[in-house]
C-alpha cells in the first residue's frame, strides 16, 4: 500500500471525471488496475490510464449513485492523500505476439487502459480501435484517439459530428477479421458479451478475444 498525493481533479461532465496522482515509486504495465480506498476504508479497482514513463497515474472515474469510493475521489483536491494498492490484473491490451495485430474496443471509462497502452507505445498502434459513449462529451482524450489511423467514435443517444450514431457494436462490420489478430474489449458487460459472440460467429477463435468488464448493465 502507498499513500500518493493528488495533483488534478479534472472534470469532464458531472459526473465522469480524472483522478490524477503523484506517481511516487509505483510502476507498472498497461493494462493493470490498482486499488483505491476511501476514507472509511472502502476500495475499488481502477484501471490505470497514464503512460508507463510519466511521472503520475491517471484514472478515469464515473461517478454512480451508491459509488462510495467515486463519491469520495471526486471530492478530493490537490495536495490530498489517496491510498492505493500495488497495481495488478491480468489485462493486457496490445500484447500482441510478433506478427500479430491488435483491435481495441471500448465503451465509457474502459478506454482507460487502451490509453495506457497508446501512451506506452505510441510507435505500436492498434490495427482499429472503437470507443462507445452515451453523449458525445463523454469521451475522454479524443484529441489523441482520433490521431489514430483507424478510430471510430459511437454515440449513441445524439447526432455529433465525426462520430457514427448510435452503439459501437453497430460499426463490428467494419473490422478486420485475420487470425493474427487480438482483439481487446473493455468496458460494459453487455457489449463485451455482444461483441465476443459475434467475433465467434464470424471464425474468431475465443483464445484471440480479451475481456476486462467494467460495469454491468444491471449497475448502470
Amino acid at each position: 500500500m502507498e499513500y500518493l498525493r493528488v495533483t488534478a481533479v479534472n472534470f469532464k461532465t458531472e459526473d465522469l471525471f480524472e483522478v490524477v496522482l503523484e506517481a511516487g515509486d509505483v510502476t507498472f504495465e498497461p493494462g493493470n488496475c490498482v486499488a483505491i480506498f476511501s476514507a472509511e476504508d472502502e476500495s475499488r479497482p481502477y484501471s490505470i490510464s497514464s503512460g508507463i514513463d510519466e511521472d503520475v497515474l491517471r484514472f478515469l472515474v464515473r461517478s454512480v449513485p451508491d459509488g462510495s469510493v467515486s463519491r469520495w475521489l471526486a471530492q478530493r483536491k490537490p495536495g490530498d492523500e489517496v491510498r492505493v494498492s500495488a497495481p495488478f490484473g491480468w489485462f493486457r491490451p496490445g500484447h500482441a505476439a510478433p506478427g500479430q495485430d491488435s483491435v481495441f474496443i471500448a465503451t465509457g471509462t474502459g478506454i482507460a487502459p487502451f490509453l495506457s497502452y497508446l501512451r506506452s507505445a505510441p510507435e505500436r498502434p492498434p490495427l482499429a480501435c472503437l470507443y462507445g459513449v452515451s453523449l458525445a462529451d463523454e469521451a475522454f482524450a479524443l484529441d489523441e484517439l482520433e490521431a489514430l489511423p483507424n478510430f471510430q467514435l459511437a454515440v449513441s443517444r445524439e447526432v455529433a459530428d465525426r462520430a457514427f450514431y448510435g452503439r459501437v457494436t453497430g460499426q463490428l462490420e467494419s473490422l478486420p477479421l485475420r487470425s493474427n489478430i487480438q482483439f481487446y474489449l473493455c468496458g460494459l458487460d453487455v457489449m463485451i458479451d455482444e461483441v465476443s459472440g459475434w467475433l465467434e460467429q464470424h471464425s474468431i477463435d475465443y483464445t484471440q478475444i480479451h475481456r476486462e468488464v467494467f460495469f454491468y448493465a444491471d449497475e448502470t
